[in-house]
């Protein structure tokens, strides 16, 4: 399959550096500082709940939106992962979501006692980073300039 994947441009990693660094440190206060969501802002959550439910999605509770939750933020974690990792090692991007995630529960578990680490978070943040590494493979697929294919037209002497 790396065959079928093009490398990234410079450009393309460069991006994924300047927003992927920020990304991770937003991750990390997020994931690990004493202070859980539900408590630092409980109105977003009543509101974000309270549109689900005007929308019909009543069986939508705290728990499945924390899913929910869990998924979306590792999204971004496949896509940096696949953008920054070289092709010839692509799926090693399929490691970095599961790993980054036992990591950080760990050290909820380790360091931050009001934190509440679970497997089900680590499944849920796992399935959000290889959504990501799936998303960006297939935009590279169908998206990315295959150079290679098309190499450039040489001046012929006569």
């Amino acid at each position: 399959m790396s065959s079928l994947l093009p490398p990234p441009r410079r450009f393309t990693r460069a991006w994924a550096l300047v927003l992927g660094i920020p990304f991770l440190v937003g991750l990390a206060a997020l994931t690990l500082t004493p202070s859980k969501v539900e408590q630092s802002m409980p109105n977003l959550l009543d509101l974000v709940l309270t549109a689900a439910h005007r929308l019909g999605w009543d069986s939508l509770d705290f728990t499945r939106l924390e899913i929910i939750a869990n998924v979306l933020v590792f999204v971004p974690v496949g896509i940096l992962a696949f953008l920054l990792i070289p092709r010839r090692v692509w799926f090693l991007a399929l490691l970095v979501g599961p790993l980054l995630s036992v990591a950080i529960e760990t050290s909820q578990r380790l360091a931050l006692p009001h934190r509440a680490a679970t497997l089900n978070d680590i499944l849920a943040n796992s399935t959000g980073a290889f959504l990501g590494v799936a998303f960006a493979a297939l935009c590279t697929l169908l998206f990315a300039s295959r150079s290679s294919q098309h190499p450039p037209p040489r001046l012929e002497t006569s």
